[in-house]
């Protein structure tokens, strides 16, 4: 039986989304109406949902971390600085996006890409070290039980909404096999039908995410 990992497939969506803003914002233009409202929106988006998933793996993983393997624990601490200071960068360049004048566009757009992309360094740092260093430390000094119980701690406190969002996140970047393990169930009676269609699978193995 695979072991669980906490991070693995909400850091591959991750990384696919992060990548595809940053070409898409490069790419973009903000020229046109609306554009440059939409790309700073975006950018805020992303930063909200990244702090979002932080708060997310301290409630449920990094006390556990914290106790059963500190110095892993303050390896991520120490990313965190770098991190917050990278997010509040990227937020101020994408508010005053969109206030800026149609001449000076082109230079503000390169400054929020450029801001994003050091989001992006930071954080592809601070995956690495929960994947590497923390991941691990966690599958030495937790049993599977423990682990579980975290997996389904987290899959309790989202609602049906946010558990299709995390899915939606998630998929269009795994591989085919825990792409089509998180996504269905087979039906619990019967033939399905058009009016019982099969549900995203709540007890499908996942990370921990939002």
């Amino acid at each position: 039986m695979p072991k669980i990992d906490l991070y693995r497939n909400v850091h591959m969506g991750q990384h696919a989304r992060l990548f595809a803003l940053a070409t898409e914002l490069g790419a973009a233009d903000v020229s046109h109406s609306g554009a440059a409202a939409e790309q700073a929106a975006r950018c805020l988006a992303m930063t909200r949902e990244l702090r979002e998933h932080a708060d997310h793996e301290d409630t449920f993983i990094h006390q556990m971390l914290r106790e059963r393997a500190p110095e892993a624990a303050d390896a991520l601490e120490a990313e965190h600085v770098r991190l917050d200071a990278a997010f509040v960068a990227l937020d101020e360049r994408a508010r005053t996006l969109t206030g800026t004048p149609a001449e000076d566009l082109p230079e503000a757009q390169h400054a929020l890409y450029l801001a994003l992309n050091e989001v992006i360094s930071a954080y592809l740092a601070h995956l690495h070290a929960e994947e590497t260093v923390a991941m691990p430390a966690l599958w030495q000094y937790a049993g599977a039980e423990e682990l579980g119980a975290v997996m389904a701690a987290f899959r309790a406190s989202r609602t049906s909404e946010q558990a299709l969002t995390d899915l939606r996140r998630m998929l269009p970047a795994l591989p085919p096999a825990p792409r089509v393990a998180m996504s269905w169930r087979p039906p619990r009676t019967g033939r399905r039908t058009a009016r019982s269609p099969r549900c995203p699978a709540r007890s499908a193995p996942t990370s921990v995410t939002g």
